[in-house]
């Protein structure tokens, strides 16, 4: 007789985990492991560029992927990632990122990842943490897509709890974090939410002068299809993104940072 009682089906996992260490005269060190990678382009102008990129191809149940960037004292750079990250629908356990941005005195690091595209039922936690030394800076990107949007797929559930932090000598000088389930989801059209913009981003610049570009920031907020605001804490430019779509969000972001950096985009993105 056959068996034809129901047996689990194990799945496998992808897990990667990738840490690049740069000094002012370049690469210091690179590990990688798993479905993690790194990438050094040789560039001509602007910062050195790290990038980096998952080779599993997106994240689904119970995944975990790690980037992190260690600069030494005196070193900028910008770190990106090769591509849009996807999350998948998850039947289990959510999938797990984490990065971790450190960066040494009088260093500088933009940390400008390419878009998450969450699907209709993702499972995704995101820890972003960044520890500045004195006198160190950073400006950091996160863009999120509600659905495959150019398929009209809208999700209607959803577990994402993604934060960032950022602390100066140990000290919390930055805190955002944006959780959504699917009740969230029910009431994405409520003003206290995103109005029913499907598309996302929050940048933020983490220096003593931020505060000094919000003028220039505020000026370039004209994109069509984009609904955006700046603010200027101390020590801090905090400007919030929506739109219908992810291009529109792109091309306005792209303007926000040609006034906000004096180094080109990122040469991994479409622009």
């Amino acid at each position: 007789m056959f068996d034809t009682g129901a047996t689990a089906i194990r799945m496998q996992r992808s897990q990667g985990a990738a840490h690049v260490v740069m000094g002012p005269r370049g690469l210091i060190d690179l590990a990688q492991r798993g479905s993690a990678k790194a990438m050094l382009p040789r560039m001509t102008a602007g910062l050195p560029e790290i990038v980096f990129l998952n080779t599993s191809g997106g994240l689904a149940s119970g995944d975990r992927l790690s980037f992190a960037v260690d600069l030494r004292a005196g070193t900028r750079a910008l770190a990106t990632t090769q591509t849009a990250e996807r999350a998948y629908r998850a039947t289990g356990a959510p999938a797990r990122a984490t990065v971790a941005l450190n960066v040494g005195a009088g260093g500088w690091l933009d940390w400008l990842p390419q878009e998450t595209i969450l699907y209709d039922d993702a499972r995704l936690e995101r820890d972003t943490a960044v520890d500045l030394a004195p006198g160190a800076g950073c400006l950091l990107l996160e863009m999120l897509v509600l659905g495959r949007l150019a398929m009209g797929e809208r999700p209607t559930r959803l577990h994402l709890r993604d934060r960032r932090v950022v602390r100066r000598e140990g000290r919390v000088i930055h805190h955002d974090a944006l959780a959504l389930d699917d009740d969230a989801l029910a009431r994405l059209s409520g003003p206290a939410l995103t109005g029913g913009a499907p598309a996302l981003a929050t940048l933020a610049m983490i220096a003593d002068d931020a505060p000094d570009r919000l003028a220039a920031a505020r000026a370039v907020l004209d994109e069509p299809g984009v609904t955006a605001a700046a603010s200027a804490p101390p020590g801090r430019l905090i400007i919030r993104l929506l739109a219908a779509d992810g291009w529109p969000l792109r091309r306005q972001i792209n303007r926000l940072l040609r006034v906000l950096r004096p180094d080109p985009l990122p040469r991994i993105w479409q622009v």
